[in-house]
């Protein structure tokens, strides 16, 4: 059996790379960007038949050039194309200027354009390589086709998309789809551009893997290929405490419904065997609730402190529904300088507002022993200057506070980013909106909490146990629930 292998993004810096490599290893630049345009006007022929007109809107560079190519090819198969460029034909350099020359028909000036019912609408303006808030002239022109309902084909990416962070700069064209070129960008994958990318086909032009390869960074689209190498293979000599070990913390006697939820979540996701330490207050109400999940008591720092003494007691989750912020502080610097591993979440992570520092020294050491999942207010808490940062995109900023806290930061939301002090990082992609649910994000903390238990290293239990917490929600369907959630968490 061939074993997955991680589905990489190219940022646009790295991309710009790879052509340039392509060009200075003999590959003929011109050739590429004909086989990218004629993708491009295939893909307009067999996705878009019956439009009355195709029309070809081009930029300054190379994505206009993959559109001047685009025009040429749809007017050899006797469709109806004009042309709209940007900018005069004295702009035009390199091969898009070769490609604006080669092509038959003549362009107007992009502000003379239109919408006309019927229309197909070929976006070649600007890449994924924009970094800048587009020109006045075409915000208007993106507004005036998405007023009149015109169907948008992308070259590259919706033009108004940041390839790096997938941010809108001014305004953005939302493609019904979008072609591109050997791999995605993180554009592609980050919201709000995903959201205007429509169906993404990718298309191979002809540069050798081994040229696309060399450039590949450690971010990747998340899925098995990262922790595949690490998952634990059942054995017919397993026991519970070789499956591992997970506790999780309740919070008081009118709190307990979220620990609940990652205990319950942490058993069905595989840990061998699950313990909820309970107030003492809260047993009650909790052993009502629980069959296969234990039951412990522990208020104080002596009663965590005897809980430490059982060395298979590996791995903790802290946060969920706690409520005392006092408490939550002194217990989780208690099980870094034990030596065990955490997943933080919710509470856990607003009692270190403004002190990650405190964090960071207590989970100090050569492997990350720390998982921290905040949705954005409670990063901005833990992590205020990194959060401040609005230049920074998502991967930037959990990049940035991964180092800080030397562990694994899940910034949670639609498009989940799992960052690794090491500079690794995965999106993920798969995660339904239904997932916006009260008790979620408890689910998900103690799934990760069971890969962890089992041994997988943390980033790598991070980003399975953030996979396998959208897989349950697919599952699901609509109307989820937490209680649902659990339900639903299968081995991926």
């Amino acid at each position: 059996m061939i074993s997955p292998t991680p589905q990489y993004l190219l940022t646009p810096a790295a991309m710009a790379r790879v052509d340039a490599s392509a060009a200075a290893s003999g590959l003929d630049s011109f050739g590429l960007m004909v086989r990218a345009g004629e993708a491009v006007a295939a893909a307009a022929l067999r996705l878009f038949p019956a439009a009355r007109r195709y029309v070809v809107l081009c930029g300054p560079g190379n994505n206009g050039g993959d559109g001047w190519i685009a025009a040429s090819a749809l007017a050899r198969a006797g469709a109806g194309v004009v042309v709209h460029g940007l900018s005069d034909d004295a702009t035009w350099k390199g091969d898009a200027a070769r490609a604006r020359q080669n092509c038959p028909l003549s362009a107007e000036p992009l502000h003379h354009y239109t919408p006309s019912t019927g229309d197909l609408v070929i976006d070649g303006l600007f890449g994924a390589g924009l970094a800048r808030d587009l020109p006045d002239e075409v915000q208007a022109l993106i507004r005036r086709i998405r007023e009149a309902g015109l169907p948008v084909l992308a070259i590259d990416l919706p033009s108004g998309i940041d390839g790096a962070t997938g941010k809108v700069r001014g305004e953005a064209f939302r493609a019904l789809h979008t072609v591109t070129f050997m791999t995605r960008k993180p554009g592609h994958v980050l919201l709000p551009g995903r959201s205007h990318c429509g169906d993404v086909e990718v298309f191979d032009i002809g540069i050798p893997r081994r040229i696309v390869d060399q450039e590949a960074g450690p971010l990747w689209v998340n899925g098995k290929g990262i922790w595949h190498a690490h998952d634990r293979k059942g054995a017919a000599e397993d026991h519970k405490y070789r499956r591992g070990h997970l506790t999780v913390f309740s919070g008081g006697e009118f709190a307990t419904g979220a620990s609940r939820l990652s205990a319950e979540a942490g058993l069905r996701a595989g840990a061998g065997l699950v313990t909820l330490a309970s107030p003492k207050s809260a047993i009650a109400t909790n052993a009502g609730h629980l069959t296969a999940v234990m039951l412990t008591a522990i208020d104080s720092r002596s009663d965590l402190s005897a809980l430490l003494d059982d060395t298979r007691r590996s791995t903790f989750v802290l946060g969920p529904g706690f409520g005392d912020l006092d408490r939550a502080r002194e217990f989780a610097l208690m099980l870094g300088e034990a030596g065990r591993s955490l997943v933080l979440d919710a509470d856990g992570i607003t009692a270190f507002r403004g002190e990650v520092g405190a964090l960071s020294s207590a989970f100090a050491g050569s492997a990350p022993r720390i998982v921290v999942t905040p949705h954005e207010g409670e990063f901005a808490r833990l992590f205020p200057d990194t959060a401040a940062d609005t230049a920074g995109g998502k991967i930037g900023k959990a990049l940035a506070a991964a180092a800080i806290l030397g562990g694994i930061v899940v910034y949670k939301g639609a498009d989940t980013v799992i960052a690794s002090p090491d500079g690794r990082a995965a999106i993920e992609e798969k995660a339904p909106a239904t997932l916006a649910t009260a008790g979620s994000g408890d689910v998900l903390a103690g799934i990760i909490g069971a890969r962890l238990a089992n041994g997988m290293p943390a980033f790598e239990a991070a980003c399975a146990g953030v996979h396998q917490h959208g897989l349950a929600a697919r599952r699901a369907g609509a109307g989820l629930t937490a209680e649902d959630l659990v339900r639903h968490i299968q081995p991926d």
